[in-house]
């Protein structure tokens, strides 16, 4: 089946230009399935708090990356400290623009832009515990499954199924 040109749609039933952060997100997530992860966007944590990018290495390694597209999104973000603690990694993921000397040193980071993205530093690993290593991996299972159901079947409807896009 052909796929419809987005001009000859109705309004309403156009797509929505990415914002700058879904835009790094996508180049993240081709960079890092380049390296044999699997990634989900907008993952909710146990905590409540949402991820921009979590990943699945193939070895089983849980890395959080948050996508940041300029000065004001990294100052009004207070939370990321909370996604240590779901993660054996935690990475920055910004710009050629970003002001990088604002990142915390022992994080990762990551330059990215909408199509690749390459790791420029490394944090230091900090295994996960066994149960919450599962309740991640549980989760982030749960996640993929929802949202390719979703995209199977846009009408169904999902109970306790948080799939913000």
């Amino acid at each position: 089946m052909d796929t419809p040109d987005p001009a000859a749609l109705p309004h309403a039933a156009q797509p929505m230009p990415a914002m700058a952060g879904q835009r790094l997100a996508r180049g993240v997530c081709r960079h890092l399935a380049a390296l044999g992860f699997a990634t989900v966007e907008e993952l909710v944590l146990a905590s409540g708090r949402r991820v921009d990018v979590l990943a699945l290495g193939p070895k089983g390694e849980v890395w959080v990356v948050e996508c940041k597209s300029g000065r004001a999104d990294y100052v009004s973000d207070g939370k990321w400290q909370g996604y240590l603690g779901y993660c054996d990694r935690f990475f920055w993921a910004v710009d050629a623009a970003f002001p990088v000397s604002l990142l915390p040193e022992g994080t990762g980071l990551i330059l990215a832009d909408a199509y690749d993205g390459e790791i420029l530093r490394m944090p230091p690993e900090a295994p996960l515990p066994a149960a919450r290593r599962r309740a991640v991996l549980h989760r982030f299972a749960r996640h993929a499954a929802l949202r390719l159901q979703g995209l199977r079947d846009p009408g169904a409807t999902f109970a306790n199924a948080d799939l913000r896009q």
